[in-house]
């Protein structure tokens, strides 16, 4: 991870539960005599996020609505750190503003981007009752409702117009896109992802998602094409574009489409213990 990251060590469970005794219950101690919950129970994940985001981050609250996605607080903070290495070698001035499509439900980047490094930040979503959820998440934390809005995007072809206010200007503009292509492809993601983690096909897991949260026509492929394609008309609004690949065999196409438009580019790899993943990021 990140070395500013400060989830780089274990959880610290005492620590967590004392913050939030809720969480107690689905602690247990593994057989390597580490403490530790059941990743694939939705509501022992649900309850170690809102610990964390109350013990690290100084959040009141935060829910999700059910069925909704639960992020890893972990990678999602690393994303963050990383937008900062990049503002910073960009030169930008301290009063940050940035934008997070597709901010779902649990608003989680915009409150980390707040909460670590004081942004100001607007997340934009399709989805209205991922809207509401956020802006309760937002509501809760009083301190957050000055520097976080949300903004619901009500044409599905559009990524940033409807969103990005004529003469409004954003330092950054982040995404975590929706990877597979259909609901039948991530399905077979979850399967996989209960197999990794040996437990029963039936259970409810916490990678759940919404169809905006988890595919899109086209997949991540698509939907990255049409936001590269989409930004060009945003490239005097925004200081620079970013946004997660989670499949590699995804960049040198976006490569090549972004040096068609003559936009510099750049890939910053990352990892959260066996996941590999990267951040695209480019500019006009």
């Amino acid at each position: 991870m990140h070395p500013k990251n400060i989830h780089n060590q274990p959880y610290d469970f005492p620590s967590l539960i004392h913050t939030h005794p809720i969480l107690k219950p689905y602690v247990f101690m593994n057989t390597f005599g580490n403490m530790t919950i059941d990743f694939s129970d939705s509501g022992a994940v649900l309850e170690l996020n809102r610990a964390i985001l109350k013990h690290d981050y100084g959040l009141t609250d935060w829910s999700i609505p059910k069925n909704f996605l639960c992020p890893p607080i972990p990678g999602r903070a690393d994303y963050i750190h990383h937008l900062a290495d990049i503002l910073k070698q960009n030169g930008v001035n301290p009063n940050i503003k940035g934008l997070d499509i597709g901010v779902g439900a649990n608003c989680i980047y915009p409150i980390l981007g707040v909460q670590i490094y004081g942004w100001q930040m607007v997340g934009a979503d399709i989805n209205e009752t991922a809207i509401a959820s956020a802006n309760k998440n937002v509501e809760i934390n009083p301190h957050l409702s000055q520097a976080i809005q949300i903004r619901h995007q009500s044409n599905h072809a559009n990524i940033f117009e409807g969103i990005i206010k004529p003469g409004e200007y954003f330092d950054f503009v982040m995404c975590n896109p929706p990877f597979h292509s259909s609901k039948e492809e991530a399905s077979k993601g979850t399967l996989r992802k209960l197999k990794n983690l040996k437990v029963s096909k039936d259970l409810e897991l916490n990678f759940g998602g919404q169809a905006n949260e988890l595919w899109c026509n086209g997949g991540e492929a698509l939907f990255l094409k049409r936001m590269v394609k989409q930004s060009i008309s945003f490239s005097k609004q925004v200081g620079v574009f970013t946004s997660l690949v989670s499949k590699k065999e995804h960049v040198a196409k976006l490569k090549k489409q972004l040096d068609k438009i003559k936009a510099q580019h750049t890939i910053v790899d990352m990892s959260q213990g066996h996941k590999k993943s990267r951040l695209i990021t480019w500019t006009f």
